[in-house]
């Protein structure tokens, strides 16, 4: 399987290198190839052992090019990406598709307002596919900023966990988040004299049967404002048919800064509530630049009890439905965490992470490196270690089935990446 990878990425490095040393490409500001590596295990009561067997490995790489022409306040932006993805996962996904914790092996365009996502070829270990990340028209004046068409939109004031952005948020663990995915939507900003901003953002989406309704469409309006040397925002949205207000902020306390946001959604049962309140502090530390962070996360939509049974979550449709959509990706309610950023050389970082759950005991230890290889190379690689129990979280939700349960052992990621 590494052989794929490795003969796709070059391949890929050839193309690119040709065109971009002759400037062949019109309208191409820049873009990137990631080459990938994914290697995890299951223990031996894992009912995902079934399938891929103790060990499962994938590989991939995505190529992303990046286009944009402006002609005076107007501009139009095109981000092209390539998607291979080989390996057992893609099995798993198959064998699993029914089962919401599982996420899917490559972007899909089903639910959205345009399909700019073409599958060029699969298998049951290979997939290949095209599409279009960003695709958007842009005016741009003194204080205003109108953008029609694929975009990505990043509110909230969490940094680990962020219930008020709830448009495509990167998972807590995830490792590379340097670009989120995008969502077809109309967004508007307005800019104050005082620097304060007001921002209007209308997503359109399809349902179940492919046809654009209100009942899955997310309006949203937010203030951004500043007064007192502290930042705070005021959001009202209504998403999939659900009325939503959140309001939250940072602020100096000392050297450090604290942020948080209270999120609440009027849902056909009632209100729920969600929270997120965060400190974060950087110092010297030997002659290091370090990092921290600690972070806790009231989930509202999760599980009142450590009981993690298949009939809790059968009656919890809010928090399948939020876990399913990729708004949420946990499934209790008390959790915290905490990073810590250390700068080893100023091209090499170590970021060791912690995320517990507080409800049930279980944890997911992380470890991450990252290294600027050179002025276009960047090397991101991770360990992550699920700790706890069988019926926890991170330990292994039970399945139904006796003695098996939905968990996953150690994991090792890498990726190198190549900018031009």
């Amino acid at each position: 399987m590494l052989h794929r990878i490795v003969c796709v990425t070059c391949g890929l490095l050839s193309l690119v290198s040709t065109a971009y040393s002759s400037d062949a490409v019109p309208l191409f500001e820049r873009g990137h190839i990631k080459g990938q590596w994914l290697t995890a295990s299951y223990p031996d009561d894992s009912l995902f052992r079934d399938t891929v067997g103790a060990v499962s490995h994938d590989q991939g790489t995505e190529l992303r090019l990046n286009f944009n022409a402006n002609r005076d306040a107007w501009s139009i932006k095109a981000d092209y990406q390539f998607l291979a993805r080989f390996g057992d996962s893609l099995e798993l996904n198959e064998a699993f598709s029914d089962l919401f914790l599982i996420p899917q092996s490559l972007p899909s365009d089903d639910k959205r307002w345009w399909d700019l996502t073409h599958e060029i070829s699969s298998s049951d270990s290979r997939v290949l596919a095209q599409r279009l990340d960003r695709m958007h028209v842009d005016f741009t004046s003194e204080k205003t900023v109108l953008r029609f068409g694929r975009q990505a939109v990043s509110w909230g004031n969490g940094l680990i966990y962020n219930p008020m952005d709830f448009l495509n948020p990167f998972d807590p663990a995830a490792v590379d988040t340097e670009y989120k995915l995008g969502d077809d939507m109309f967004y508007g900003q307005y800019l104050l004299d005082s620097g304060s901003d007001w921002q209007l953002v209308s997503v359109q989406r399809r349902d179940e049967a492919g046809d654009v309704t209100s009942a899955v469409r997310s309006t949203a309006l937010k203030f951004h404002g500043f007064g007192l040397d502290r930042e705070y925002d005021l959001l009202l949205a209504e998403h999939y048919d659900e009325f939503m207000l959140a309001f939250g902020g940072s602020t100096n306390l000392g050297d450090a800064v604290l942020r948080g946001d209270v999120v609440f959604t009027d849902t056909p049962d009632d209100w729920v509530a969600s929270l997120v309140g965060s400190w974060s502090y950087s110092w010297e530390w030997g002659g290091h630049n370090v990092g921290a962070i600690g972070e806790y996360f009231f989930n509202g939509f999760g599980l009142r009890e450590d009981d993690y049974s298949p009939e809790k979550f059968a009656e919890a449709d809010a928090l399948t439905a939020r876990i399913s959509r990729g708004e949420l990706f946990n499934v209790g309610r008390h959790y915290l965490a905490g990073s810590l950023t250390v700068e080893v050389t100023p091209l090499f970082n170590v970021i060791p992470n912690i995320f517990l759950n507080l409800g049930d005991g279980s944890a997911l230890a992380q470890l991450v490196a990252q290294w600027d290889v050179s002025q276009n190379w960047q090397l991101l690689a991770s360990v992550n270690v699920p700790l706890g129990p069988a019926g926890t979280e991170f330990g292994g939700l039970d399945s139904g089935i006796e003695g098996r349960q939905l968990s996953a052992g150690p994991a090792v990621f890498a990726q190198l990446a190549f900018y031009f």
